[in-house]
């Protein structure tokens, strides 16, 4: 696996990046001012990594973070003349984090060396199968949910646009499009392989038409 040996750590408690999903960020703290501007000097990336919850408190600081994260590539930025920034952030791989690297008085954003995170793909006959069946269900699930909360006149139409997508890109793009919690998405970054994301895609699925049909106030976002 290809390691990076110093990449920034962006640390945020409400959003988790995932490959081939992109999110806009202002950026406003001085120390991450920083790390944009060194970011756009150089090669663009940017780790994001989420505070784990029991930490959340303790934000302004440096807390704990979970250990697997995403890589992000600048994709648009544009500086204010206040000096924050508005970024369009790209998630292009997971990574690992091996260790973090000592701060420095020039350096106010925390960094690691850390290594890159290939998602494995099916590859027997088994694994084949199960994919094919995890993401039959994940269809059939998407188009419960949107006759669920009436995002569409017609459910079908909703899944359409899903169907041609491959299985890695359905389930990024199903987290893209449903509002999960920042620890689901975690969930979903950490799986080790592209059927454990789509089986674990399902569970969260089942779970939120579940707490839907029990009247929980809790919504969930589908695309028209």
């Amino acid at each position: 696996m290809r390691r990076i040996e110093s990449l920034a750590l962006f640390p945020l408690s409400d959003v988790v990046l995932l490959p081939e999903v992109s999110v806009p960020l202002y950026i406003f703290e001085p120390r991450y001012r920083q790390m944009t501007r060194d970011a756009l000097a150089s090669d663009h990336q940017i780790g994001m990594v989420a505070v784990r919850p029991d930490s959340v408190a303790a934000i302004a600081g440096d807390p704990p973070v979970f250990e697997v994260g995403c890589l992000g590539r600048i994709a648009h930025s544009q500086e204010r003349p206040d000096g924050t920034f508005q970024i369009m952030l790209l998630g292009e791989s997971r990574f690992r984090i091996l260790e973090e690297n000592a701060p420095t008085s020039e350096r106010l954003y925390r960094s690691a060396r850390v290594e890159l995170i290939a998602d494995r793909a099916p590859e027997t006959a088994e694994e084949i199968d199960a994919m094919q069946r995890s993401r039959r269900e994940l269809l059939s699930l998407l188009e419960r949910l949107a006759r669920h909360i009436g995002a569409a006149d017609d459910p079908r139409r909703v899944t359409e646009t899903f169907e041609r997508l491959e299985s890695a890109r359905l389930v990024n793009a199903l987290t893209q499009s449903i509002s999960f919690s920042p620890i689901e998405r975690q969930q979903l970054l950490e799986a080790e392989s592209i059927l454990g994301r789509c089986e674990t895609m399902g569970d969260l699925l089942r779970f939120r038409l579940a707490a839907l049909g029990s009247g929980e106030s809790r919504t969930a976002e589908l695309p028209n």
